[in-house]
């Protein structure tokens, strides 16, 4: 592995990442189609499961030492305890966001429960990932961990603690080792800026062989996860996007659909997987349930054990011990 950057590092980066796409984005034949195919949002059939998506907010659990504690607050942001640290991925607290309708479940996590935050990832910066107003609800001396090129967004908005990573690099906080990897994504955040921060995903290692966790961020899927696997095997926890995959035509080279999702977790060697990024918000046209099902699915098609699969309603918990260091077995709760 490589050796970690020094924290808050001021660095310069290209202009643009567009050398780091995996394939062409859409245009505006692509855009137009997907409008006139009224593929933006679920029909009415496709709404009527809104009702029985999982969902039980509570306050997050506080684990043991050697513990990991993920709690699912909705879409990609987890509440993740690992190590000691409270980690933040892609905190999205608002009930709304930039051209979209309002979320369609609560946030799983009330903020208050939080306590301190020590710590937040960032994959990219669209709107559904990078939401300002979370954002201004924390300590403007909050470490930040955020892909190449996105630091001048944060400290704008002065924060102190950003440190900004290539892909295939790491950064080490309280012993905590944050790596950044690749993700088959983009970026864009305004009307002239595509491309111009990287998208990564992140592997997060707990101190002294403890817990390996991975959170993909947003990605479609490709030869990025067997390559994470190789290079930071033991991975005993991936927290994979599962949802905002149709049309394939328009999503599938920046979406992994729930089977996608599936092979990714065998590609990583992954010991377990959480679905995440369905559920929350309405980005695409698949019925609001069938991620979920088709994730259950294709998890009890690969022969995965049940148990393995952690598909959380939104605010809840699981609880894994696993000391790698020493060969140990793990123990989820």
């Amino acid at each position: 592995m490589p050796e970690p950057r020094p924290l808050g590092e001021r660095r310069v980066w290209p202009r643009d990442f567009s050398d780091r796409l995996s394939a062409p984005l859409p245009g505006i034949r692509e855009y137009a189609r997907l409008v006139r195919e009224g593929a933006v949002r679920p029909g009415p059939a496709g709404l009527v499961d809104v009702p029985r998506i999982p969902c039980a907010p509570a306050p997050p659990p506080v684990p043991r030492a050697g513990e990991l504690a993920v709690t699912w607050a909705g879409h990609a942001s987890f509440v993740v305890r690992i190590g000691g640290l409270t980690v933040l991925t892609d905190p999205v607290w608002s009930r709304r966001i930039l051209g979209t309708p309002a979320r369609i479940t609560p946030v799983g996590v009330p903020w208050a429960s939080l306590g301190r935050v020590d710590a937040v990832v960032l994959s990219h910066n669209h709107y559904d990932h990078l939401d300002a107003p979370t954002m201004r609800r924390l300590p403007r001396t909050t470490p930040v961990f955020c892909p190449a090129g996105l630091a001048p967004w944060f400290r704008r908005r002065r924060f102190t603690r950003v440190t900004e990573l290539d892909w295939w690099e790491a950064a080490v906080l309280d012993g905590v080792r944050f790596d950044c990897v690749p993700a088959h994504h983009w970026s864009k955040r305004g009307l002239a800026d595509t491309c111009r921060s990287l998208w990564c995903g992140w592997v997060l290692t707990a101190p002294g062989g403890g817990p390996r966790l991975y959170f993909a961020g947003d990605t479609g899927y490709g030869p990025a996860f067997a390559e994470i696997g190789r290079r930071l095997p033991g991975i005993d926890l991936a927290l994979l996007p599962v949802g905002a995959y149709d049309p394939r035509w328009c999503l599938g080279d920046v979406h992994c659909d729930p089977e996608e999702a599936v092979r990714a977790a065998d590609d990583l060697g992954a010991a377990r997987m959480a679905p995440m990024h369905w559920g929350t918000f309405l980005l695409s046209s698949e019925p609001v349930l069938e991620p979920l099902l088709r994730t259950r699915a294709a998890w009890h098609a690969a022969g995965r054990p049940r148990e393995d699969l952690w598909d959380l309603p939104v605010g809840a918990s699981r609880l894994l011990e696993r000391v790698r260091a020493t060969g140990g077995d793990a123990r989820t709760g």
